[in-house]
């Protein structure tokens, strides 16, 4: 008997498809996409309608041909990769090796892996849809010409080894352009006043309330410029009177946020739990291929009636009416890009809660995170009783205001962490009068706009339309792989070498670098998806001026006008003068001689001279012939932290993190490219 050929991406996601079909099915994975484009050239016919060469790459050939066999040997073949542009090309790529007719292969999508949701698509095949993998094609051939086009280039011009794309220069530029502002910036003084005061009746509980007004108009920021000023403002108020002038109660209602999409997952999994975009796809994609959330790639808020339902119910049970909303709650996308999937990421059971997960704690802490927005996003809001208190001098001409809350309801506090800090104020009455303990002048001076945190990178990204959600995490993880960026305290900073790429793309190719223009790229992307435009002539609108002005360039620029900076340093093997020069590592030493002289010295991100690795004076145990010596981490989570590696390397790779010595590590933060 013939059984039913399902053919899905992954392994795991295979093993829990499996518990929700019979034996008339056998399901196979395909570890992804079976053709690509080659690695070793183009791979694309930029004089025949831009046509790609795709091939089976090497790995995937013994896959392939069991697939190949495995067809032969089943009824039907059921193509079920995952539902966005990437899974439908991958299964566009399936039905080419297989040599099953594109208009008759079948197809299903599903939001998430349940047994329902297996069935219904099983019920409900569908045909390719050639829209979306036009798009994927488009946007794989983009970034193809863009990367082995201009890379190139860099590699002549400026270092080798260096690589441009198509978004993650524009990614690189707003860091860079952050880094830039931050270097102009000129820091501002102003001055704030706060004061303590006391009820004169009813006890000495003294409270806080800053200067607020001044001749009854709001004070600005920079109202008090200068420590002379908030000095006379001081005295002042030392001198007078004070009456509480007013009272205003309020409640404010606090809604929850909507349930996860790809772009808000990955910033919240950086804020809460410190974890990279990378990450948080990596463990939110074994999450959805073991059936446990809905699928992670979404641009959409949307939740279906039943998962609405199942967190009322579940709500009702264990927390109470109160809890649980009267109605759905529905959200609307605020992002522009909100086209590909039908639900939000969400628990595929909202009563499966986190303390029943059984899984790695990684793991367990992004599905307690997404289960924890989900539940809230149904939940009523937060009621906040605010109260704000007036307080006047006696002739009216400064006013003072402080302000408390408490929480009257927590609502969907109750589940989602939430950092609202209670305060309470005395039980004042208006028209009181109080009596002031202490006058509290403080200095501040304006601030440059932060660097970059992998939250605030993405949200940047989602708002000006650059990329997809889904490519957000290779893209900041190719920058920092490249060394174009390294994280100093959570925040992206941009290397020496990545502040010089960023500049010679936006001063010879400002197209690859607008903002603006790859976000028009994603909308015309958009259009294919659609249907609405032909993915030949997207390219084509793009090559024709990209080429041309990419030969222009290659007339135009020298490498001179990259390599700074002659230094007094002469080469103690040549006797020729030393000059910096510039790797995909960062700044060097070269002597002016090369090629006859190849000396070459490391140095410091601040262009000070490295002090060469300091040896312990013990034998290296595997080559016998160089010493130990004390290394740094150059790279990764381990930046800056010691370890003990030969001085051969690399052609003796022994390293290891115990101190051969048997001694404590001196305290130092170090830099070098090797790393055990």
């Amino acid at each position: 008997m013939k059984t039913q050929l399902v053919i899905v991406e992954s392994p795991t996601k295979a093993k829990t498809i499996s518990q929700f079909l019979g034996k008339g099915y056998r399901i196979e994975s395909s570890y992804g996409h079976v053709r690509d484009l080659p690695k070793s050239k183009l791979g694309i016919d930029v004089d025949n309608n831009f046509e790609p060469k795709y091939i089976i790459p090497m790995k995937a050939r013994k896959l392939v041909t069991a697939l190949k066999k495995e067809a032969k040997k089943s009824e039907t073949i059921i193509l079920a990769t995952d539902e966005d542009r990437e899974g439908e090309a991958i299964a566009w790529h399936l039905a080419q090796v297989l040599g099953l007719d594109e208009m008759k292969a079948k197809r299903i999508v599903f939001h998430e892996i349940t047994k329902s949701a297996i069935e219904e698509a099983i019920a409900n095949p569908r045909k390719l849809n050639l829209h979306l993998v036009d798009a994927q094609q488009a946007r794989r051939i983009l970034d193809r010409l863009v990367g082995y086009k201009l890379s190139p280039f860099l590699w002549k011009k400026v270092a080798g080894g260096l690589s441009a794309g198509r978004v993650q220069s524009v990614t690189l530029r707003l860091i860079v352009d952050r880094e830039n502002e931050i270097r102009s910036f000129k820091p501002q003084e102003y001055w704030t006043i706060e004061t303590e005061l006391t009820r004169e009746k009813g006890g000495q509980e003294t409270f806080t309330a800053t200067l607020a007004k001044r001749n009854g108009k709001t004070l600005n920021k920079f109202a008090i410029p200068k420590k002379e000023n908030a000095e006379k403002v001081a005295a002042e108020l030392k001198r007078a009177a004070f009456t509480l002038a007013s009272l205003e109660h309020k409640e404010l209602s606090k809604s929850p946020a909507p349930p996860f999409t790809t772009s808000t997952l990955q910033q919240e999994g950086a804020k809460r739990l410190h974890f990279s975009a990378k990450r948080t796809m990596m463990l939110a994609q074994r999450l959805y291929e073991e059936g446990h959330i809905t699928y992670m790639r979404t641009d959409a808020v949307n939740l279906s009636a039943e998962s609405t339902a199942a967190a009322k119910a579940w709500l009702a049970g264990n927390l109470g009416d109160a809890y649980a909303a009267v109605a759905p709650r529905f959200y609307k996308a605020k992002s522009k890009l909100a086209q590909e999937a039908h639900e939000a990421v969400r628990p595929t059971r909202p009563d499966f809660t986190p303390d029943a997960f059984q899984g790695e704690p990684a793991s367990q802490k992004l599905y307690e995170l997404i289960w924890q927005r989900f539940m809230a996003s149904q939940m009523p809001n937060a009621k906040i009783a605010s109260i704000t208190a007036d307080i006047v001098t006696g002739d009216k001409k400064y006013t003072l205001r402080t302000t408390g809350q408490r929480i009257a309801f927590d609502g969907y506090l109750k589940i989602w962490p939430h950092k609202l800090e209670e305060r309470e104020l005395p039980d004042f009455k208006e028209g009181e009068s109080l009596t002031l303990k202490a006058v509290n002048p403080s200095q501040h001076f304006t601030e440059p706009p932060p660097r970059y945190s992998e939250a605030t990178l993405i949200k940047t990204l989602e708002e000006f339309g650059i990329g997809r959600p889904s490519t957000y995490a290779p893209t900041i993880s190719v920058i920092q792989t490249r060394n174009y960026v390294i994280k100093e305290a959570g925040r992206f900073k941009p290397t020496d070498i990545g502040e010089l790429v960023a500049k010679v793309l936006l001063e010879h190719f400002p197209d690859i670098v607008d903002i603006n223009f790859t976000a028009h790229m994603e909308h015309q992307l958009d259009e294919v998806a659609d249907g609405h435009e032909s993915w030949q002539t997207l390219i084509g609108e793009f090559y024709g001026p990209f080429a041309k002005r990419l030969a222009e360039k290659y007339e135009e620029v020298s490498k001179q006008e990259f390599i700074p900076e002659t230094t007094n340093e002469v080469c103690e093997k040549c006797g020729k003068p030393m000059v910096v020069k510039m790797s995909r590592f960062g700044k060097f030493l070269a002597c002016s001689g090369f090629p006859e002289c190849k000396n070459t010295k490391k140095l410091n991100r601040d262009g000070t001279e490295k002090a060469p690795p300091k040896s312990t004076g013990l034998k290296c145990p595997t080559c016998k012939e160089g010493e130990i010596v004390e290394r740094y981490v150059s790279r990764g989570r381990a930046r800056g932290k010691m370890f003990w590696g030969c001085s051969r390397y690399p052609k003796c790779t022994y390293a290891t993190w115990e101190n051969p010595t048997g001694e404590p590590p001196e305290k130092e933060t170090k830099t070098e490219e090797t790393e055990p």
